[in-house]
């Protein structure tokens, strides 16, 4: 497997800790957290919808959620921006949800090579227009987990806490994706035939 970018080192993880304390202590404080993280977490919505105004509404709600529940917040190991990101991605995840509205996948070719190897070792080319028929049949669990891992490039450790469950969890349902989808793949090569 490729090496990932994310990378989050001791000391930003301490000084990030100091900022959510400050925060904790002081709403006001919740200005820096916000000032690192806007970009990010808007990014996120964004890819998931597709809709600047409503990536910015929900962003908002995102951020209100997180200021009035700072106080609930406990370390873990990972970043303040996986917790974050559980959050949006519920938002988003109600969002869809209550408008019942499809969901928008946001693929980036640099990253389908990637998946590529992790789902077929065969000549990719000739896979490749099959992809996204197959992403679209996977359920909403199964795609979120796609899109954090290959297009966002998140660690394990990051997918395990926006979603709640445990790293090696993570690890197995990623895997288990994986093989749905490369299935998924197969039984269209064998439909064409």
């Amino acid at each position: 497997m490729n090496s990932f970018r994310r990378t989050v080192s001791n000391d930003d993880i301490q000084e990030e800790w100091h900022s959510i304390q400050a925060a904790q202590a002081n709403p006001a404080a919740f200005r820096i957290l916000y000032d690192r993280y806007f970009e990010a977490i808007f990014q996120f919505i964004y890819n998931r919808t597709q809709n600047e105004e409503l990536s910015a509404d929900i962003c908002s709600q995102v951020f209100l959620k997180a200021m009035q529940r700072i106080k609930d917040y406990t370390f873990r190991g990972v970043p303040f921006s996986a917790w974050l990101y559980r959050i949006a991605s519920n938002e988003v995840a109600q969002w869809y949800r209550q408008t019942k509205k499809v969901r928008v996948v946001s693929i980036e070719d640099s990253n389908l090579f990637s998946m590529f190897e992790e789902v077929l070792e065969d000549d990719l080319e000739k896979f490749r227009p099959l992809l996204i028929p197959a992403l679209e049949e996977l359920k909403e669990a199964d795609l979120e987990i796609v899109e954090m891992r290959f297009f966002e490039q998140r660690p394990f450790k990051e997918i395990a806490e926006v979603l709640n469950i445990t790293e090696s969890n993570a690890k197995v349902r990623t895997y288990r994706v994986l093989e749905r989808l490369k299935k998924i793949i197969l039984n269209q090569i064998n439909d064409s035939h």
